[in-house]
């Protein structure tokens, strides 16, 4: 959430720097720099991960139990929604949990959380919906476009704004909840005195990047696939 011991409370996005493409001004920001922080340690123990599953042992260690439990809780959590077609959307599922996660967590490490950036949360959404009406077309053909006018053709501008709410609402519910956190904890370090800024907030931190950050990555993931899962026939 941005570990911040000042008088001033600072829970903003920040422009770190600022370079020139195609004659326009673009800015790297906090959130591009966590964004890089987050996908580095993503990658190094998804390569770790890799090892460790290719030397793999009727006798686990710690790292291989974690990675099994985590895999066969994926796996159920999938299998719940989209049953059968849990295998071709689980590395899908997988991977945004993990990003989504990370980025909730990434407070803990005193950055601003990426997903409390509209922008972050927002294209997110919009692989959602990209990959929820390509299943659409792809399973339905002319039927994805016709079930639009189901069960009358009167509620055809109903179901068009649905269809079309499914990614904003989404993004908006990460974006919020993740939001609110970072204005709890940049109200809390900037307007506090010093000396409650040392162990007191970990309370809050364990509510505001822990409990609601794994809740609302689970609520994004759950959702992506019903949303998914409604396309399917």
């Amino acid at each position: 959430m941005g570990m911040l011991i000042s008088n001033e409370p600072d829970f903003m996005i920040h422009g770190v720097l600022k370079y020139q493409l195609f004659g326009q001004d673009f800015w790297i920001t906090t959130t591009t720099i966590g964004m890089w922080i987050i996908t580095a340690i993503i990658l190094i123990l998804a390569v770790l991960a890799n090892r460790t599953l290719k030397k793999a042992t009727d006798q686990p260690g710690t790292f291989q139990n974690v990675l099994e439990m985590a895999y066969e809780a994926l796996q159920g959590m999938t299998s719940g929604i989209l049953g059968g077609n849990a295998r071709r959307f689980i590395n899908y599922i997988g991977t945004i949990f993990v990003f989504i996660l990370f980025c909730n967590l990434s407070g803990l490490l005193g950055l601003r959380a990426p997903t409390a950036d509209y922008g972050v949360t927002f294209l997110l959404g919009m692989f959602t919906f990209f990959i929820v009406n390509y299943q659409g077309i792809k399973n339905r053909g002319v039927r994805h476009f016709t079930s639009l006018f189901e069960p009358t053709p009167i509620l055809f501008p109903i179901n068009l704004i649905g269809e079309i709410a499914n990614p904003i609402s989404i993004s908006l519910r990460l974006f919020a909840n993740l939001l609110s956190g970072v204005i709890i904890m940049g109200l809390w370090y900037g307007m506090m005195p010093i000396f409650t800024n040392i162990g007191i907030p970990a309370a809050l931190h364990v509510y505001c990047d822990v409990f609601s950050g794994a809740i609302q990555t689970y609520v994004f993931c759950m959702l992506t696939m019903v949303y998914i899962n409604d396309k399917m026939e």
